[in-house]
C-alpha cells in the first residue's frame, strides 16, 4: 500500500472528536459545569449531533467500554466459550480512552461519585449476565451469585487498575487475567480445589525451594508421630491440563530442544520466566530447557526441580 505522506493523521470521527472535546472540558471546568451544548460548541457540531453518538455526558465516558460488555453478554447469553475466554476479551486491544483518563483525573474532573455510580451499575449488569450463565451450567444459585459478582469487579477492578497506573503503559488483558484469578467462577461439579501431593525424602531442602526459593506461600503445615510432616503450598489458580500423546510430542519440540516430559510434569506461571529460572537454578534446580517463546505466545522454561519435579515455568506475554 502506497502512503501519501501529505495525506497527514486521519481526520478523526465525529464521536472521537466529541469525545475530546467532553475531557478537555471535564480538566478545564470539571464534569458538572459542563454542559452538552459546551462539548458540542467544542467540537463544532451541533447539539442534536451529539445525541446521535451518546445519550449522555455519562456516556462519552463509557461507551468503549459499553460496546465490549455488550458483546461479552450477548456472549454469555449465546454460550459459545467459557466465561473466564469471553470476560478477558473485554480487554483485548483495549486502547486508553476517555474513561482511562477520567479515571486517572476523576479528582481533577470532579468524576468521583459519577463513576462510582455508572462503574456500579456496569458492574451489576456484567454480574447478572456472568451468574444467569453459571448456573445455566449447572452451578448452584448461591455460588453463580458470588461468582458473577466476584467476576464482574475483577473485570472493573482491572479497568481502574490499569487506567491509574498509567494507561498504555501496559496491557490490560494480563490485568483482567489476573483479577480474574482471584474471582470464584466456579463451573460445576464436585471439585473443590487440584491439589499435586509430592513424596519428598529430603523434606527440608525440597520446603525451602519451593517455599522459599520459588515463592509459594505455605498456607498449612503439619506434623505428626514418627517424624510424619506435611506442608501446603499455595500456587495460585489450579488447572488440570490434559494432552495426548501427538500434543506432548509438539510441546516438547517447541519448549526443550528434544527433552521428553515426563507423565506428570508442574506448570508454573509466573511474570518472569527467565529471571525465575536464574534463581531457581541457584537455588538447586537443574535447567532441562532455557526460556523461550512459544506459538501460542507465552516464554517458558523447563527444569528439573528437588524431589524430582520436572517443571515448566510460563509467562504470558498477551497480544502480539
Amino acid at each position: 500500500m502506497t502512503v501519501d505522506p501529505k495525506a497527514g493523521r486521519p481526520r478523526a470521527s465525529s464521536r472521537e472528536t466529541l469525545a475530546e472535546a467532553a475531557c478537555e472540558l471535564f480538566l478545564e471546568q470539571g464534569y458538572e459545569a459542563t454542559s452538552i451544548a459546551e462539548i458540542a460548541t467544542r467540537a463544532g457540531v451541533s447539539r442534536s449531533s451529539f445525541f446521535n453518538y451518546f445519550s449522555s455526558k455519562g456516556d462519552i465516558l463509557w461507551a468503549a467500554f459499553d460496546e465490549r460488555a455488550d458483546a461479552a453478554i450477548a456472549a454469555l447469553a449465546a454460550g459459545d466459550a467459557s466465561t473466564r475466554y469471553i470476560l478477558t476479551a473485554i480487554a483485548d486491544d483495549f486502547a486508553p480512552d476517555s474513561l482511562a483518563l477520567a479515571v486517572a483525573n476523576a479528582d481533577v474532573m470532579g468524576l468521583d461519585d459519577e463513576l462510582q455510580r455508572e462503574r456500579a451499575m456496569r458492574q451489576a449488569r456484567l454480574a447478572r449476565a456472568v451468574a444467569d450463565r453459571a448456573q445455566r451450567d449447572g452451578v448452584a444459585r448461591l455460588r453463580a451469585e458470588v461468582g458473577g459478582a466476584a467476576a464482574a469487579g475483577a473485570v472493573l477492578a482491572a479497568v481502574w487498575e490499569w487506567a491509574l497506573a498509567g494507561a498504555g503503559r501496559a496491557d490490560l488483558a494480563p490485568l483482567v487475567a489476573e483479577a480474574l484469578d482471584a474471582a470464584p467462577l466456579g463451573a460445576a461439579g464436585s471439585v473443590r480445589q487440584l491439589r499435586v501431593v509430592v513424596q519428598a525424602p529430603d523434606f527440608d531442602t525440597t520446603l525451602a525451594f519451593y517455599r522459599d526459593v520459588l515463592g509459594m506461600v505455605q498456607a498449612e503445615a503439619y506434623e505428626e508421630e514418627g517424624g510424619a510432616r506435611v506442608a501446603i503450598l499455595d500456587a495460585g489458580r489450579a488447572t488440570l491440563e490434559l494432552a495426548n500423546p501427538a500434543q506432548v510430542a509438539f510441546i516438547d519440540r517447541v519448549e526443550t530442544d528434544g527433552v521428553a516430559s515426563d507423565r506428570i510434569r508442574v506448570a508454573l506461571e509466573v511474570g518472569d520466566t527467565a529471571g525465575v529460572a536464574e534463581r531457581l537454578v541457584a537455588g538447586g534446580a537443574v535447567i532441562e530447557a532455557s526460556a523461550r517463546e512459544t506459538p501460542w505466545r507465552s516464554l517458558n522454561a523447563r527444569l528439573r526441580g528437588p524431589a524430582d519435579l520436572q517443571l515448566t515455568l510460563f509467562q504470558e506475554l498477551g497480544p502480539a
